[in-house]
């Protein structure tokens, strides 16, 4: 924990990383396929792809990683090259790649999981909770300059996050019927894993330090990256990672909620600074909003924490947009753009294999556009 307070310590303020999760289809039956394996090893061949590729939990499944960004314009053009050439390779092999925050009908027992060290690890220690997350996320990476710091960071964005998964909300399917949630993604993998979710408030990084020396000593885990909280400091990139919200189905849906997640990173940040950060609430009322946010999405209503309220969920967006307008004007204006609805209120009410294939064909076309195949 010395060295990872190290790597806090000499961090750069809001560098950006993005983390996109796809399942791998038949683009005929829209099933999963095991197909990692081969997208990885014709990955080497491009010196693009080569790094930007990684495996996430099952062989139906792949990651595309941006890298360090000096800021959230160069990540996110880091990322629409890799993306355009994942793509490419997946068509070029007769693939399909899917950005949803579950496969609506996909079952989880065919899934295999990939063979590595870790996730070896993973699927002995959790057995059921591991090979049932057959999920879909988008994860953001945000530089923040000092350890006390990012902890801080850490603890202001907990009230943040049942927002942004409202927002994101894109997993009303599974299982092969209407779920009755906006993000049956969370249900299954926030829900069940163990040390995840929204984490408490730890105030200081010595605390938090001292509760991962904890887990360590008694071998509860063996590696930070066992710390699945939907948001942390990551010790070895000096980030906080976010990673609450569900995959997007449109590539511009994830750069919009990548920009505002780096907005609100940076803001609480800025807040910091300034002295400007509110008590961090208890535990149990971070959880009213996170299960509506997971029940309802933007159709429901959350809690203002602060004035004990509720209001729409749909007013989310400007809320946040005011709030990070300070941040968003450092970095050169950054604008997240908001579509109307998300992409579970986009799903819902419909025949489930229609919903879902133009879902897939939505993000064939946004996430790669035409001539980015070509």
């Amino acid at each position: 924990m010395v060295k990872a307070r190290e790597v806090f310590e000499a961090s750069e303020d809001f560098t950006v990383g993005i983390e996109e999760e796809f399942g791998i289809l038949d683009p005929q039956t829209l099933d999963l396929v095991d197909s990692y394996e081969e997208l990885k090893d014709a990955a080497q061949e491009d010196e693009v792809l080569r790094d930007a590729v990684a495996g996430e939990l099952i062989s139906s499944e792949i990651e595309i990683r941006s890298g360090k960004g000096a800021d959230f314009a160069g990540a996110v053009e880091s990322q629409g090259e890799a993306r355009a050439r994942l793509f490419r390779l997946a068509e070029s092999r007769g693939l399909g790649l899917m950005a949803t925050g579950t496969h609506p009908f996909a079952a989880w027992q065919d899934q295999k999981i990939i063979d590595t060290e870790h996730y070896r690890r993973v699927a002995e220690g959790l057995g059921y909770v591991a090979w049932r997350n057959n999920t879909f996320g988008l994860h953001v990476h945000v530089g923040v300059n000092g350890a006390d710091r990012a902890i801080a960071v850490c603890d202001r964005m907990r009230v943040i996050l049942p927002e942004l998964l409202a927002i994101s909300a894109n997993s009303p399917f599974l299982d092969g019927r209407d779920s009755g949630l906006h993000s049956a993604r969370t249900q299954i993998f926030t829900k069940s894993f163990p040390r995840c979710g929204i984490p408490e408030a730890f105030g200081s990084w010595d605390a938090y330090a001292q509760y991962v020396d904890l887990l360590t000593r008694t071998n509860c885990i063996v590696e930070q990256t066992q710390l699945w909280w939907s948001i942390r400091p990551h010790h070895a990139f000096g980030t906080v990672e976010v990673r609450i919200c569900d995959a997007q189905s449109s590539g511009e849906e994830s750069t919009a909620l990548a920009g505002l997640i780096t907005a609100c990173v940076a803001q609480s940040a800025l807040d910091f600074d300034d002295g400007a950060l509110p008590e961090p609430p208890p535990g149990r009322l971070v959880e009213e909003n996170f299960w509506r946010a997971i029940r309802y999405g933007l159709d429901g209503r959350l809690i203002d924490l602060e004035r004990g309220e509720e209001f729409p969920a749909a007013a989310l967006h400007d809320r946040l947009l005011a709030w990070t307008g300070p941040a968003r004007l450092g970095m050169g204006g950054l604008e997240p753009a908001f579509l109307e609805r998300n992409g579970a209120q986009r799903q819902r009410g419909r025949d489930l294999q229609e919903a879902f294939r133009e879902e897939c064909e939505l993000t064939r076309a946004t996430y790669a556009p035409q001539g980015a195949r070509s």
